[in-house]
């Protein structure tokens, strides 16, 4: 009897722009793994019956993206230490029993590839508070940053990080701003686009050219289009930038591990990100 392929995938919505399969799938063929790796867009009301079909369709596990990153932690059943710490989860593994699993690789993406750009960041702001914040936010605190400031327009999101955070690390001064201004960027030597804000044609660019100055690094979550507003803002001031295929690389990298417990391909995984976004397959973000 041949064995039916295991079903490896994306829930989130909207992501039909997502370049997550492109990376999974040429590691599976890489590796000679009988797996397939597809998007699940849902929306809030189709989650949960997702969740309960998991077994049937054959889903051996899943990623987490925007906005469930924060929602799936109520259905998981056993949390990583870091998915507690940071109040979000992107990776979820569908254990034998239908129990499921959850961890957070996005963190440990972002810290591999800030480690990759040689940014070491003492005086941070970051904007939006949502489940991919969560995590840059604990990474930048494990990195043992001096000051961070995060503001999302709900001001209830940026102060629940803010206290999550600062009784988890009090050598790092953590402060909430209520508008963009109030991030003070002037002072700070990394700025971060967490906040989906970008991925769209229409979107504005949510800070102005004079709070963008030399020293700066600006790295927008966003990965596609590759050149968002604020990129290109970075861009025309001569600053050092990132958009967050780095990101996504490497935390699929992580990902990976959990699902098939093998060495991922990274080179390959790589390669085919690129390869995709040369192609222009997507129009969107993480």
């Amino acid at each position: 009897m041949t064995l039916k392929p295991k079903l490896y995938g994306l829930v989130g919505f909207p992501i039909k722009h997502s370049l997550s399969p492109c990376m999974h799938n040429a590691a599976f063929s890489k590796l000679k793994i009988k797996a397939r790796y597809k998007l699940f867009e849902l929306k809030s009301e189709e989650l949960a019956g997702f969740l309960g079909s998991l077994k049937k369709k054959n889903i051996c596990g899943f990623n987490v993206t925007y906005p469930y990153k924060e929602d799936i932690l109520r259905f998981i059943n056993s949390k990583s230490p870091a998915v507690k710490e940071i109040g979000a989860a992107n990776t979820v593994v569908v254990g034998k029993n239908g129990k499921l699993e959850g961890f957070n690789t996005d963190y440990l993406g972002f810290s591999a590839h800030l480690k990759e750009l040689k940014v070491k960041p003492k005086k941070a702001a970051i904007i939006g508070a949502g489940g991919a914040s969560r995590a840059v936010c604990f990474a930048l605190a494990k990195m043992k940053i001096d000051e961070l400031c995060i503001y999302d327009i709900d001001k209830f999101k940026s102060l629940s990080l803010f206290k999550k955070l600062n009784s988890r690390f009090p050598k790092t001064r953590f402060s909430v701003a209520s508008t963009i201004e109030d991030l003070e960027i002037s002072g700070k030597d990394l700025l971060i686009n967490a906040s989906p804000v970008g991925m769209r044609q229409l979107d504005p660019c949510l800070v102005k050219p004079q709070d963008l100055h030399e020293g700066l690094f600006v790295y927008d979550l966003i990965y596609n289009p590759a050149e968002t507003k604020l990129i290109s803002l970075a861009k025309g001031r001569n600053l050092n930038f990132s958009n967050g295929l780095g990101m996504l690389l490497y935390q699929g990298v992580f990902a990976f591990r959990h699902f098939c417990a093998k060495t991922p391909p990274v080179k390959i995984m790589k390669e085919a990100l690129l390869k995709a976004c040369l192609q222009g397959v997507s129009k969107g973000g993480i």
